[in-house]
């Protein structure tokens, strides 16, 4: 079924060469942006994003002989958003992704992820090694289980002080914070210091009660590698599906750890590439060198120098770069 309604789209030549349509997967709809054809690279998006956060790599994977397909992950978007909490668990959500390759008519992928969508890049890869053949993972690494519950271990890290994934628990908190001005909750996320930043100073001098967006600026000049057409398309899909299914992911980490015991000891043997920004504040949450012996063929760990979160966004030349590199170096 093709998505015919009209949606605002920034003006860029490559757009053109993106197509959108709906498909059944896992009893839901699921909007899909695609482009090129032959051997099928899936890309994931993290939180708040869309299949936009992938503009510029879809157009570069079909250019290079890839179907590139970025789906707006349940929740999101087009896509569908089912009301249940439950309905965000991990296991659901893989299976969204199984789905689609059944959809596609393909048996297998190269799976790609960025933020929320890496975590669910890695976990495919763990947990269906027959269906995806290779994995990139972007900003978060592969860590595997947790010795407890996430939200246990989070308060036993920051004991009183405020995180943000802990305030994201109670529903419709972060919601109605973020929905309140949309346009604003897109710019100072994406172009503000990062609310998940647990060691810059605004966040670091929040008190509890505190909201996400308390004492972040929002800037009123915007980086290099952001348009104000990219914002302003943020914002009108945040307009049309509000932000609690992305939300509803980080409430569902305790039952993902209760429902994926097997975690704790299945590893990652399929050729791996990790990219992260010199400056993404993932990195002192989460530390690279834990991944290495989960992720045995992890063939390069690449870093970029003065890159923040938003890496396939802000250094897509690299990005691409490095994904087409690693693409065209994996056994047919």
């Amino acid at each position: 079924m093709t998505d015919a309604s009209p949606h605002f789209t920034p003006k860029a030549s490559s757009m053109t060469d993106i197509k959108h349509r709906t498909v059944k997967t896992n009893g839901i709809n699921l909007h899909i942006a695609e482009a090129g054809e032959g051997p099928l690279v899936l890309l994931i998006h993290g939180w708040p994003e869309s299949w936009y956060s992938w503009r510029h790599q879809l157009p570069a994977l079909a250019a290079a002989g890839y179907h590139a397909v970025a789906p707006d992950v349940r929740g999101y978007g087009r896509s569908d958003k089912p009301r249940e909490l439950e309905a965000y668990s991990m296991k659901n959500m893989l299976a969204d992704y199984v789905g689609l390759l059944d959809a596609l008519g393909e048996k297998t992928a190269v799976v790609v992820g960025h933020d929320w969508g890496a975590a669910m890049a890695w976990t495919s890869a763990a947990l269906y090694p027959d269906r995806y053949r290779a994995v990139v993972g972007m900003s978060v690494p592969y860590l595997g289980r947790s010795p407890m519950p996430p939200t246990k271990l989070f308060k036993s890290m920051f004991g009183e002080n405020w995180f943000y994934i802990l305030y994201f628990q109670e529903p419709g908190v972060a919601e109605a914070e973020f929905e309140a001005d949309i346009p604003r909750t897109m710019r100072t996320i994406l172009a503000g210091i990062p609310g998940f930043d647990a060691k810059a100073e605004a966040v670091r001098a929040k008190k509890k009660g505190d909201k996400f967006l308390t004492g972040l600026d929002t800037p009123g000049t915007l980086p290099a590698w952001l348009t104000e057409d990219d914002v302003a398309y943020f914002a009108k899909e945040f307009a049309g599906s509000g932000f609690r299914g992305g939300l509803n992911r980080y409430r569902n980490m305790d039952r993902d750890w209760e429902e994926l015991p097997e975690l704790a000891t299945v590893k990652i043997e399929q050729p791996a590439l990790f990219i992260i920004g010199e400056k993404d504040p993932v990195r002192a949450m989460s530390p690279i060198d834990q991944m290495k012996p989960l992720v045995p063929n992890l063939e390069e760990v690449l870093l970029i120098p003065e890159a923040g979160h938003w890496i396939q966004q802000e250094r897509a030349a690299e990005v691409n770069a490095a994904l087409l590199a690693f693409l065209k170096a994996l056994p047919t």
